[in-house]
């Protein structure tokens, strides 16, 4: 029986890195984006090429019809069977990094439509049906990871809407694995430092200073690939007795430092 993951906002950056390693582990894969399918053509094809079946969910997950449409193409790819893996890393930026005291009803409606009350609904769906799979059958396997951020606790007052998005997605993170702890689903949280994407490359010289003036344990940035291993060991099940903990994935940025 095939093992079967969505990835939200998987064609590329982050998700991408956390789609391939799983593919490469024999995970059967749906990726999520907002991009017509012929855009997404070549990370699909890349799938593919390590022998598993890839498919597409298009949808907004900031919206209710875009939800519905990524659940209703992910049921179409699974044949109504229950996913095993759902990795929310879909997340949008601040269209304008503002000033806290400058920061639009527009902006944080954005943000936050999409980080949080989005991926809490789409979760919420596919939980249900992941509930209803391991009542019919106690050796269904399925687990749910979040990908948030450092910002969950690290401020950033030009972005605030983002801070707090991600906040809050930590804290849905344990209220779904305190919620599901009861129906064998765990539910974890990774936490990506400074990563090399598309996300980044606006600010890379003002990382690339920071990094080199000591802002990481590990004096480098992170790579999309970082975060996919996390969570392929977390898909693959080797922390058992650990839902509801956060993975740091920040090359050590949060350790306390005098």
């Amino acid at each position: 029986m095939s093992k079967v993951a969505l990835v939200t906002g998987g064609s590329r950056g982050i998700g991408f890195g956390i789609a391939e390693k799983l593919a490469a582990e024999k995970w059967d894969i749906v990726i999520n984006g907002v991009r017509p399918e012929e855009s997404v053509a070549e990370p699909l094809a890349q799938l593919r090429a390590l022998g598993v079946r890839a498919g597409y969910a298009r949808g907004d997950i900031g919206s209710v019809e875009g939800r519905a449409a990524i659940v209703k193409a992910t049921q179409a790819f699974t044949d109504g069977k229950a996913l095993n893996l759902l990795v929310n890393n879909a997340g949008v930026a601040p269209k304008v990094r503002a000033d806290l005291l400058d920061t639009s009803v527009e902006s944080y409606d954005f943000v936050v439509d999409t980080n949080l009350k989005g991926v809490f609904f789409l979760t919420q769906a596919f939980a249900r049906d992941m509930v209803a799979a391991r009542k019919a059958d106690p050796a269904f396997a399925a687990t749910i990871v979040n990908i948030t951020s450092i910002s969950a606790t690290v401020v950033s007052i030009n972005r605030g809407e983002y801070c707090i998005a991600k906040a809050g997605l930590s804290m849905m993170s344990q209220l779904f694995a305190t919620r599901l702890g009861v129906d064998g689903i765990p539910v974890y949280e990774v936490r990506p430092g400074v990563i090399k994407t598309d996300m980044t490359a606006g600010v890379t010289d003002k990382y690339d200073k920071l990094i080199a003036g000591g802002l990481n344990v590990q004096p480098r940035w992170g790579f999309p690939e970082d975060i996919g291993r996390s969570v392929a060991a977390l898909a693959r099940g080797d922390f058992p007795f650990s839902t509801g903990q956060v993975i740091m994935v920040d090359g050590g940025l949060t350790i306390p430092r005098l």
